[in-house]
């Protein structure tokens, strides 16, 4: 996405701007969001109104002026043309997902690891998605496999998206919506009860990890996501694994590990797949 964001912008941009316009931008629905250095910030109108008008799909451009920060894992976004609207349809994986990417986290750049994990799932599983969100992985799940998934999310607007897409969706499976913190649904609720656990809040892992395995059955499999930082990319994954390990509290089997995509220099989102042996 990058290298065709520059195309479209480089008749506008000198080559040094050009270079400076590292981060990619996301559409979701018919909505753009786009990073842009302080150095170009002079010419955000006259990037968002390019944009608008080169790609055909998009109705709003936004301007993500923060990062995603918060208990609810919201960021600031600023309309820099077309309309300032900021829920839209969002299609993936046969499923249909209402969003207000103002309102609820959201990231179209997951989409490989919704459908690797989705592929992981059997029929008859239960599975607790602890930071569940709008629901895009727990209905890309349950969307052909007969399983059930609590999806948690201490923000009440995504547990409201969320409620709204399983009803606009056909699932084999079931998903439940529950609004909560995860460490109080899942000790009132849900301990010792999961057969697989996400745990898609990287940057907390080590703070839930307990909790994760407090609701998983004996040989649950965990997926432990993680930021890493690595000098070289081909050492992410396995640093990821030592990690883990210095930090588990119980016995568990490594299943695999990867990288799901980079978040910085030398900075990776990494997740590790675990058996837990209680």
């Amino acid at each position: 996405m990058s290298r065709i964001l520059k195309k479209i912008l480089g008749s506008l941009l000198t080559a040094k701007e050009s270079d400076e316009l590292i981060s990619a931008f996301d559409q979701i629905g018919n909505i753009i969001i786009v990073k842009i250095p302080d150095s170009l910030l002079p010419k955000k109108k006259l990037i968002g109104e390019t944009l608008l008008e080169q790609v055909k799909s998009a109705k709003s451009v936004f301007y993500q002026s923060s990062s995603v920060e918060g208990e609810f894992r919201t960021r600031d976004l600023e309309i820099i043309a077309g309309d300032d609207k900021t829920e839209t349809e969002y299609k993936e994986s046969g499923c249909r997902f209402i969003v207000d990417v103002r309102k609820a986290f959201f990231s179209p750049r997951l989409s490989s690891e919704r459908i690797r994990i989705s592929e992981l799932v059997n029929d008859g599983e239960v599975i607790v998605n602890m930071f569940g969100g709008i629901g895009m992985f727990s209905i890309i799940a349950a969307k052909k496999k007969k399983c059930t998934v609590y999806n948690i999310d201490i923000n009440p607007d995504a547990t409201k998206f969320c409620q709204k897409n399983i009803a606009i969706n056909k699932l084999a499976g079931n998903v439940i919506s529950i609004h909560g913190d995860a460490s109080d649904v899942i000790r009132n609720e849900l301990e010792d009860k999961s057969d697989r656990t996400l745990m898609l809040l990287p940057e907390k892992s080590d703070e839930f990890l307990n909790l994760a395995i407090l609701t998983a059955k004996n040989n649950g499999i965990i997926h432990y996501y993680s930021h890493i930082h690595a000098d070289k990319k081909s050492d992410a994954a396995k640093l990821s694994e030592q990690h883990y390990l210095e930090v588990a509290p119980v016995k568990s089997t490594i299943l695999c590990s990867k990288i799901v995509r980079p978040v910085g220099p030398r900075f990776y989102q990494t997740v590790v797949d675990i058996k837990i042996e209680q």
